[in-house]
């Protein structure tokens, strides 16, 4: 253990209630909390964690490798009885708060049985979250209970108003422990013997920073766009805040109360900037193929309704990406735009053919000498070739050192060099990168790009009937849907060529493949590059008569428009004019491969996904990572690595792109952090926490004594005034509601929360009121999926008046929608619709809108205002299907006939006022029939609805004869 660990859990044990620490993120806090589980004492009582799966598993690895015995969990599996048994055993567990909370308020768990609690999410808590309600609960029986809740990210406890201040009030907390890296213990132990860092410094090609220039101008016109609005905080819309993901959150926070005020650009806007964050992220981190796939995909998802696309660079990023790819042009060198009106003329040609893609090559043929040619360029990533010349740097220097020091240090060392990147698809290609080649990665993800716009090509004109005179093209063309200019018609022609020549590439792709399925020869050609040896994959074999056959079967499509030349590549491709200058360039990269095939050793490599969480440096104790894509929490799990071992002789490569947006975001991580520490320092020196932070429900005080002297001065008429006896209000919650924080609020007002699994409604306020509570989200997927019309229909038969609320967030808005798209006609897509006829279909359904949770917790103490309390028993048994029969005086759903029900609503006479009282009074349908008039104006409230019943009745039946 780290020696600033030891401090840490020494300040936490001065306090015996406990306290609030903020770490900095990669601290190992999985470690520190292993540690303090050692600690705990079987003789104080239980313990309980609060912890997300993700810390969970690091916690019970670092535990399991210190401690045999592991801390078990308690889950819903277990039933109730099993649980007590666990709870009394002075053990440690993982819980949920979702079961905690229904087991404290049940009575199933005492709260003297527990010694402490530990809440690992702290970032998170408010004074509505379960884990706030849970401790309120617990202090309030407990107060020998410590609380020891703990952050890793000190950004989020500064986000808002003072957050750290109310999240220790609401854990009835009096210490906060800051651990920022820069604290002096912290940066003492961490830089006593630092690891070796090599810092590599990446340059980025020059379309690469074309596309990262222009994505940062349209990031920069869409934060000036976003100022104009006048509704967000100028100072944080910058460039550099744009970076991170909590950019977005800071946005949304700003503009949600007046969400619905704004205009469709406005929240366009939004969006737009997420998309251009992700995709400067996705531009150093994925290949040219890649992002230009996710290039397109954003053209046919965006190209209507975004901002951004409009842009004045947007262009660029568009043309650069293609540029990484492929070039597109004439034979000649010269460039397509030249053919004017001559390419107009020929495109009215191929509008005609019903396989226009196909039969381009024949409709262009009579055109001119020279064709227009698809160059492959296939830029590969620049750290590829970087990654490759580090890793074969470090063999080269063990292998010195074992012929110097003849195998010392091997004891010690896996010799596995660990490769560090974001997500697994980055290890993955970066793998195939190592083992076959950068060409062929490359190569492969160019044959999917191709064939995914075959089957795309397939699937229109499969699906989709093509107009004889076509109105524009598919977005996938690169055809803006406008009538063109003359120069705009040109242009867009040569867009259509461009597409047409991807897709007869394309074609002979698929139909050489098929060819070579047919022959019986290898079908896959990236397997035959794998038994070719390593190095970068160029020993194609099986493959070389296949390509040396392939130009000269294609001598027919030859006098097609369109063909490919390899510029970079292999000699395989789609369409190869011979007659072009193709040999030098084949000769070339038979010059590199040759030269790759004598390529030096390679250590063993690991490649490691940040996103994964997995304690990988504890596991492989790697002594060379190559930090492909920087990551500050990694970065301090390294420290925190070396610290813990300090004989081991550490080198740490960092890849960086130069100038690079990934520089930026690294740099602005770290100010970001410190700025954050900073803050809750300044927080920290003028905080005020009450010195009677003992568990008493402040909130339920404060909320009742108003009320209590305001009843006090309205009833002086009765006895002096005397003080009434207030009753305990009650409601019955659905087990599954406590995932809301309705129950927190309800608790919090003094009404006593009886958690039980509800067939029927969401909480029962009194014998006659059952309310559906529906958040807006959860509001709009009912409608959606048709359970809500269930909900509703099962409310109305078992409670006298059910109830709909709707629940509105406290920080947004309180509206549907603007006023200006609320249309006059009921329509299908329309949630005001939807409602409308809702209430119309159940009359008796009562709907209330409730702006937040304390709202709705007025709501509901105004609606049990003389209201007898509901009964547990009875609201479990409501809809519940029964085992034993039916039992008499039984709520449970085999005791209504429901179409008896129907066919009594039905009757003349019989009203939704009524036919309760008709159901009370006879027991079937049968014995309706025969009530005297007397004696069913009784039941139903009046001679003249009873008459009209009887005469029903008794009219006869008419008869043919």
């Amino acid at each position: 253990m780290v020696q600033f660990h030891e401090q840490i859990i020494g300040e936490l044990l001065e306090d015996p209630n406990g306290g609030l620490v903020v770490l900095s993120s990669g601290l190992s806090l999985p470690k520190l909390i292993s540690s303090l589980l050692h600690l705990h004492s079987s003789t104080t009582g239980t313990l309980l964690l609060l912890s997300p799966p993700s810390l969970k598993s690091l916690i019970l690895h670092h535990h399991h490798s210190n401690h045999p015995q592991l801390p078990s969990e308690i889950s819903a599996e277990f039933p109730a009885n099993h649980r007590l048994s666990l709870y009394s055993s002075n053990s440690v567990f993982f819980i949920t708060p979702r079961i905690l909370i229904v087991d404290l308020l049940s009575n199933k768990l005492s709260p003297s049985l527990i010694s402490g609690l530990v809440i690992l999410n702290a970032h998170s808590l408010s004074e509505t979250s379960t884990e706030a309600f849970i401790v309120r609960i617990l202090r309030s029986s407990n107060r020998d209970l410590y609380v020891r809740a703990f952050s890793d990210k000190p950004h989020a406890m500064v986000s808002g108003f003072a957050k750290a201040e109310r999240t220790m009030k609401c854990l009835y907390l009096k210490r906060l422990h800051l651990w920022p890296r820069f604290q002096v213990h912290v940066a003492e132990e961490l830089e006593r013997d630092p690891p070796v860092v090599v810092d590599v410094r990446v340059p980025m090609t020059k379309y690469m920073v074309g596309i990262q220039k222009a994505i940062i101008e349209v990031m920069d016109a869409c934060l000036k766009e976003m100022r104009k609005t006048n509704k967000v905080d100028v100072e944080d819309l910058t460039v550099e805040n744009g970076l991170f993901k909590s950019f977005d959150e800071i946005v949304r926070r700003q503009l949600d109360p007046i969400w619905h005020t704004l205009g469709k650009k406005t929240k366009q806007l939004v969006s737009d900037l997420k998309t251009l964050r992700k995709l400067l992220d996705y531009l150093v981190r994925y290949d040219a193929v890649t992002f230009l796939k996710y290039l397109d995909t954003l053209r046919v998802s965006e190209s209507f309704r975004s901002v951004w696309i409009f842009a004045e660079s947007s262009y660029k990023i568009f043309e650069y990406a293609k540029k990484r790819v492929y070039r597109f042009g004439r034979s000649d060198g010269a460039k397509p735009s030249g053919q004017g009106k001559s390419v107009t003329g020929k495109k009215r040609k191929s509008k005609g053919d019903d396989k226009n893609e196909k039969e381009v090559g024949g409709t262009s043929s009579a055109s001119t000498s020279s064709g227009l040619v698809l160059e492959e360029v296939l830029e590969e990533a620049p750290k590829w070739k970087v990654l490759r010349e580090v890793l074969e740097e470090i063999e080269g220097e063990r292998q010195k050192q074992r012929e110097e020091f003849q195998v010392e240090g091997e004891e010690n060392d896996s010799g596995i060099v660990l490769v560090a990147c974001k997500d697994e698809r980055s290890c993955m290609q970066l793998e195939e990168c190592i083992l076959n080649s950068t060409q062929k990665v490359m190569r492969e993800e160019w044959e999917k790009y191709l064939l995914n716009k075959v089957d795309l090509r397939d699937l229109q004109t499969r699906y989709k009937k093509k107009p004889k005179d076509p109105k524009g093209f598919g977005v996938l063309d690169g055809i803006v849907p406008i009538t063109p200019a003359p120069n705009a018609q040109a242009s867009s022609s040569i867009n259509k060529q461009e597409h047409d020549a991807l897709l007869a590439a394309a074609s002979e792709l698929r139909n050489q493949a098929k060819k070579d399925c047919a022959i019986g020869d290898d079908p896959q050609p990236h397997d035959s590059s794998k038994k070719g040896g390593k190095g970068k994959g160029k020993g194609r074999s099986k493959k070389g008569p296949a390509n040396v056959q392939s130009p000269g079967n294609k001598k027919a499509a030859r006098n097609d428009k369109v063909e490919t030349s390899d510029s970079e590549n292999e000699g395989k491709k789609d369409e190869i004019n011979p007659a072009t200058v193709d040999k030098p360039i084949l000769r070339k990269h038979t010059q590199e491969s040759n030269g790759s095939r004598t390529a030096k050793p390679l250590p063993p490599v690991h490649f490691y996904a940040l996103e994964s969480d997995q304690p990988i440096l504890d596991t492989l104790k790697p002594s060379v990572i190559i930090v492909y894509q920087p990551d500050i929490t990694f970065v301090r799990e390294i420290e925190v690595y070396k610290s813990e071992n300090l004989s081991k002789n550490l080198k740490v490569y960092f890849l960086f792109y130069e100038d690079s947006t990934e520089v930026q975001k690294f740099e602005a991580s770290i100010r970001r952090e410190n700025g954050a520490f900073e803050s809750l320092i300044r927080q920290k020196s003028m905080m005020m926490i009450p010195v009677d932070q003992d568990g008493r429900c402040l909130g339920l005080n404060s909320s009742v004594e108003p009320q209590a002297s305001s009843s006090q001065n309205s009833i002086t008429r009765k006895a002096g005034g005397r003080k009434e006896i207030e009753k305990e209000m009650q409601v019955i919650v659905d087990m599954r509601e406590f995932m809301s924080s309705l129950p927190n609020i309800l608790h919090q007002r003094g009404m006593r929360i009886i958690p039980v699994t509800l067939e029927v409604g969401d909480y029962i306020i009194s014998p006659l009121i059952c309310v559906e509570r529906k958040s807006i989200q959860d509001l709009f997927m009912s409608f959606t999926s048709g359970r809500l019309y269930h909900q509703v229909e099962t409310m109305v038969r078992y409670y006298k008046i059910p109830v709909l609320l709707i629940e509105f967030s406290q920080d947004k808005s309180f509206s549907f929608q603007s006023a200006s798209d609320i249309g006059d006609d009921v329509t299908p897509n329309s949630i005001i619709s939807k409602l409308s006829l809702l209430a119309l279909h159940f009359p008796r359904l009562r709907i209330i809108w409730s702006r937040s949770l304390h709202a709705t917790a007025e709501i509901f103490a105004s609606l049990k205002a003389n209201q007898d309390e509901p009964d547990e028993t009875k609201a479990m048994r409501v809809g519940v299907p029964s085992e034993e029969g039916i039992v008499e005086d039984d709520v449970r759903a085999e005791n209504y006939n429901t179409s008896a029900i129907e066919f009594l609503r039905r009757l003349p006479g019989v009203t939704d006022s009524n036919y309760r009282a008709i159901m009370d009074g006879c027991n079937s349908l049968a014995d309706l029939a025969l009530l005297p008039v007397e004696r069913l104006a009784e039941l139903m409230g009046g001679q003249k609805a009873a008459r009209t019943l009887r005469e029903f009745l008794d009219a006869k039946y008419p008869t043919l004869l």
